[in-house]
């Protein structure tokens, strides 16, 4: 249920090159006594393969606990959760609450996830549970979705401790097991363990705010305030069958081809609310006069412009940003080679605009399938439509400062809809504000790679992080 990016993009680069320092090639402020320790954390949370089923996230867990536990956070404040995911998946969250000595605000909540997406050792250029340092990049699974943000924030704070930082509010650190599969870690982290979660607002490492573009233009820093519900659901189709040598007319595999094919080129209504707005008004100035700036500011005139938002829709790093998009991701069908298949079904993911119904998308869907498809949702999750976050001023102006001094003074900050989905829309459903504020960045489109093949994070950028996490806390909690 990843929230599908690591860096959230922002803008391609208009007219004439733009000439600028590569910020992999520029120092970070991180001392390099706590370069060394970090990159160790780093380093080990990497090398923990903790995919679903292979029993490996207590591992990271312990890890993280152990920093919090050596900078002085009693045991009574470390929290091992365990729970099982899907089914037989023996999982565990990480609940760390630093107490203040005085505390004269409510708690704030940190949250991050231990578990990665599996990855394959065949389809890598290397072993992607192996860690690398290499050309200016840390390498392997997990790199940027979002080991560097537990790292980052359990650094953050150890590195407070020791400097004798004393928080005004408590901080409590969420890291749930199973953010890539069921969520059940933030179901449960929200509702059963929220006398230990319960906190005024919420800031979620998952996923870097910030990017570049290839020319090292700063492309922004967005702060997600709303995300896209998560739904999965089934096209199945079902035939007689029969003996491969006697094609029929009818056939459930070719069925359910014609209906993925309507679903390539099916657009759901364009919906503009405040998220995406902030965001297209910044895009819209940054591309100019150019014909996608010029889209972007028709379809902000008029919402219902369907081939404006079209257009929009068609830039690759703003898909699924204007509607809901629904994407087969897996299929199977047939039972024999030489038998007719009785059977064949794709399994739909969707990312759904925030206040519209699981049950009305499926509802499109199976208008658009036709009567030969059922369409079923995911009977082991269906999605919950969760309110946008009302952008709090000390939230944007802590994350600007931080963004400016630690990463690029130039860095525009606002708003964003995130087009995954990530454990804060649980939070946000039950009534805890969530901002998704990581301060890790990268060069888009070369670094977006989390979920996908070869995925790395700048070495700046994973040091970076750490004093951008220091910052944050200090100015939210000091």
């Amino acid at each position: 249920m990843k929230r599908a990016i690591a860096f959230v993009l922002a803008a391609a680069l208009s007219g004439a090159a733009f000439a600028a320092t590569d910020p992999r090639t520029v120092p970070s402020k991180l001392e390099p006594a706590w370069q060394a320790k970090t990159r160790e954390v780093f380093k080990q949370a990497i090398e923990i393969p903790s995919v679903h089923h292979r029993g490996e996230v207590p591992r990271v867990a312990k890890l993280l606990a152990d920093q919090f536990r050596a900078a002085g956070i009693p045991e009574s404040d470390i929290h091992m959760m365990p729970y099982e995911a899907l089914p037989g998946d023996k999982t565990t969250a990480l609940i760390v609450r630093w107490r203040s000595p005085h505390a004269t605000k409510k708690p704030m909540l940190i949250l991050g996830h231990m578990d990665v997406v599996e990855a394959k050792r065949e389809d890598w250029k290397f072993d992607p549970f192996v860690f690398r340092q290499q050309e200016g990049y840390f390498l392997g699974r997990g790199s940027s979705d979002m080991k560097n943000g537990d790292v980052a924030t359990t650094m953050a704070a150890v590195k407070l401790m020791s400097e004798g930082f004393k928080p005004n509010r408590d901080i409590i650190f969420f890291y749930s097991g199973d953010e890539e599969t069921k969520g059940q870690g933030a179901t449960l982290g929200s509702t059963q363990w929220r006398n230990l979660t319960d906190a005024e607002f919420g800031l979620n490492a998952d996923g870097g705010c910030a990017s570049y573009d290839e020319h090292f233009k700063p492309l922004g820093c967005q702060i997600s305030i709303a995300e896209k519900t998560f739904q999965t659901y089934f096209f199945t189709t079902h035939n007689p069958g029969g003996h491969s040598s006697r094609p029929r007319p009818d056939n459930a595999i070719y069925d359910l081809a014609d209906a993925l094919e309507k679903l390539r080129t099916h657009r759901f209504q364009p919906m503009l609310n405040p998220a995406n707005r902030g965001y297209f008004e910044q895009r819209a100035k940054e591309e100019g006069n150019s014909p996608l700036g010029q889209a972007m500011r028709a379809w902000l005139a008029n919402p219902n412009d369907g081939a404006a938002a079209d257009i929009v829709e068609a830039s690759p790093i703003d898909v699924g940003l204007t509607r809901t998009r629904c994407v087969a991701t897996m299929l199977k069908g047939g039972h024999a080679d030489n038998a007719l298949p009785q059977s064949a079904t794709a399994t739909v993911n969707c990312r759904i605009m925030p206040g519209v119904q699981p049950k009305d998308v499926q509802a499109e869907l199976q208008q658009m399938a036709g009567p030969k498809v059922e369409v079923t949702p995911d009977p082991g999750f269906i999605g919950v439509p969760t309110p946008a976050s009302p952008l709090r001023p000390d939230v944007l102006s802590a994350v600007t400062k931080a963004i400016h001094s630690v990463v690029d003074q130039t860095m525009p900050v606002y708003p964003v809809m995130a087009a995954g989905a990530s454990d804060g829309s649980f939070f946000r459903a039950k009534g805890i504000p969530v901002y998704d504020v990581d301060g890790s960045w990268g060069i888009s489109p070369l670094d977006d790679r989390a979920h996908g093949l070869d995925e790395r994070i700048p070495v700046r950028a994973m040091y970076d992080d750490v004093v951008y996490w220091q910052m944050l806390i200090r100015s939210l909690a000091g």
